[in-house]
């Protein structure tokens, strides 16, 4: 069964009092599954700060070495992380960030690093590295259509179709570490890389899939547990999207609890009430949800997506479609909010004038 992502974008422009709306393109892009909360502006600018200190992050040898190593190597070699997020696959995210424009997140379960996710400038993968071009990702990987990880009696193969292997093809590095290479397919270089063991595969399915054998569970976690994913995944897609938006020149946004609390509303209501639109069920859209908040600006824009495994996959979704990636590297925007909740998401860009 091959499962199907959502994803719209939507522009609004304020100018002498006229609002201007222009839906851009919407094609679905297919990917995987599911995810409620807000973090504060305080915390936002400590973690900045923190950022801000670190020196650039070193790799020793090829990056997938480090899954299944002790999480106190990470403490060694690169000190302590600027936050750790709760996923929802039980592991949890050790995220690090510094001035050089280097993310990366540590998967980290059972004290031990099962995946991992990187996007920045300057580096190197070996065998790859960031922003090599898509033949020369082709040389030093084995890409193709159908992927298989065998564990035991059981056996799976992933089903790429041609486009997720122009956008976010699958490489098997080792018989149970897989690593994903998200491409931008405007620029046909590499954007960021995951790499996975094949359990973690298995509860992403972000492909479609042969198997024999059985399905892991995936974990259930409670409304609370709920609330400290969702806070993660949106600081997650904030910091993501400002190392996009630096990878193409354009300035770092600023995060805006207000607008989070629409973009989290917008949401939480798109997944309880079972739609996938910029509009509600009584017909309000963006400008009306800013408007009930009071918020001023000059232009904003929304992206939102659905179904996506997690906040890596969604931008990477967002950055592949000409409208979002319009609204995600648009250099006018001067403010971000983001609302997660459960496997939902929205990004609300604002132009906010200087007071």
């Amino acid at each position: 069964m091959r499962l199907f992502l959502g994803l719209a974008g939507l522009l609004i422009i304020l100018t002498g009092g006229f609002y201007f709306l222009d839906k851009s393109n919407s094609s679905p892009v297919k990917l995987t599954d599911n995810a409620a909360n807000k973090f504060e502006q305080k915390k936002n600018k400590v973690k900045t700060k923190n950022v801000m200190e670190r020196n650039p992050i070193p790799f020793d040898g090829k990056v997938y070495q480090w899954i299944g190593k002790n999480a106190d190597t990470l403490t060694q070699k690169l000190g302590k992380p600027v936050r750790k997020d709760r996923s929802a696959y039980g592991y949890v995210w050790w995220v690090y960030q510094n001035k050089h424009n280097q993310y990366i997140q540590f998967g980290v379960q059972d004290n031990r690093i099962i995946t991992i996710y990187a996007i920045g400038e300057n580096l190197s993968l070996d065998p790859i590295h960031i922003g090599q071009d898509y033949e020369s990702v082709k040389k030093n990987l084995e890409i193709s259509n159908e992927v298989t990880y065998n564990t035991g009696l059981s056996s799976y193969t992933f089903q790429l179709d041609d486009q997720e292997l122009n956008s976010r093809p699958l490489a098997k590095l080792t018989d149970n570490i897989f690593m994903q290479c998200y491409m931008d397919t405007f620029t046909n270089k590499l954007s960021s890389i995951r790499i996975v063991t094949g359990d973690v595969l298995l509860q992403h399915r972000p492909y479609a899939m042969e198997y024999r054998g059985e399905l892991p569970k995936k974990p259930n976690p409670s409304k609370e547990e709920w609330k400290k994913i969702e806070s993660g995944m949106e600081q997650q897609i904030f910091d993501i999207t400002n190392v996009m938006r630096n990878i193409h020149g354009k300035p770092s946004l600023k995060w805006n609890k207000q607008i989070s609390q629409v973009a989290f509303k917008h949401s939480k209501d798109m997944a309880v009430n079972s739609y996938f639109s910029h509009y509600s069920e009584s017909g309000a859209g963006l400008k009306e949800r800013l408007t009930a908040k009071k918020v001023y600006y000059q232009a904003a824009g929304e992206n939102i997506a659905a179904k996506y495994p997690d906040s890596p996959s969604a931008m990477n979704g967002w950055l592949n479609s000409k409208g979002h990636r319009q609204a995600l590297l648009n250099a006018d925007y001067t403010h971000l909010g983001v609302g997660v909740y459960h496997f939902y998401y929205t990004q609300n860009f604002l132009k906010i004038p200087q007071s």
